[in-house]
């Protein structure tokens, strides 16, 4: 399948935070997204892998989401090694996305610190020619690799508009009852302490630096071109 924009995440739920809005605007303009998540998740506080995949599940039909997989990796364990590379790689290479999104790599889970590591360095490998992944299959260069905030405030280097896909942000966010919602059968982490109400919050005010009401912000790894400033043909 080709993609679009195809976004990973250490665990089911990190992509939905940083930009289920911005995934949701696309996917409804008709725009092939995807996303890979590396690990199970297996060491969450609350919830269980096979709650979590309904979750997931759940949470990409929300969104519109025409793709989704799991590479299964080692929760709180994932190695930046030439295995996982070529899994990672053969992941771009089949899925031929436009543009690449992962998670903004100052951040205090590690494992988002990671991934973000594992992303771009499977960004660069995917289009050397004779870069080997698992499948075998030709290379593939992204037309760019792009950052998305999980936790904290961190200032974007360019925002998108979601004040009309809010509320469908927030009812993702909300498929994953079992990491949010703090019930008698729930152990209390960050997670369960008025997480959403935070995230939400985060958007309104990166929106609010650029004139919008609410906004997903993200981090660039080279500068982006202005074409032309009044929007015509020069």
């Amino acid at each position: 399948m080709k993609l679009d924009i195809l976004a990973f995440g250490a665990h089911a739920d990190d992509v939905e935070i940083g930009m289920a809005g911005t995934i949701t605007k696309y996917a409804k303009n008709g725009y092939k997204v995807g996303i890979c998540d590396l690990t199970e998740a297996e060491l969450s506080s609350n919830g269980t892998v096979e709650i979590r995949k309904t979750e997931a599940k759940r949470a990409a039909e929300v969104m519109g989401v025409c793709y989704r997989n799991n590479l299964g990796f080692k929760d709180r364990g994932m190695q930046l090694n030439d295995a996982t590379l070529r899994k990672v790689v053969s992941i771009i290479r089949e899925t031929k996305p436009s543009f690449i999104y992962s998670p903004y790599a100052i951040d205090r889970h590690p494992d988002h610190g990671k991934c973000a590591e594992i992303i771009n360095e499977a960004v660069f490998n995917a289009g050397i020619t004779n870069y080997k992944d698992e499948m075998n299959l030709p290379p593939h260069k992204v037309k760019d690799h792009y950052s998305y905030f999980i936790n904290g405030f961190h200032h974007p280097d360019f925002v998108e508009d979601i004040t009309d896909f809010i509320e469908q942000k927030k009812a993702t966010l909300l498929t994953y009852k079992s990491q949010f919602i703090l019930d008698d059968s729930s152990k209390v982490t960050p997670l369960t302490d008025g997480y959403i109400e935070t995230v939400i919050a985060r958007e309104r005010l990166i929106g609010k630096e650029v004139g919008l009401t609410y906004a997903e912000g993200f981090k660039t790894n080279k500068p982006l071109v202005m074409t032309n400033l009044f929007g015509a043909k020069l």
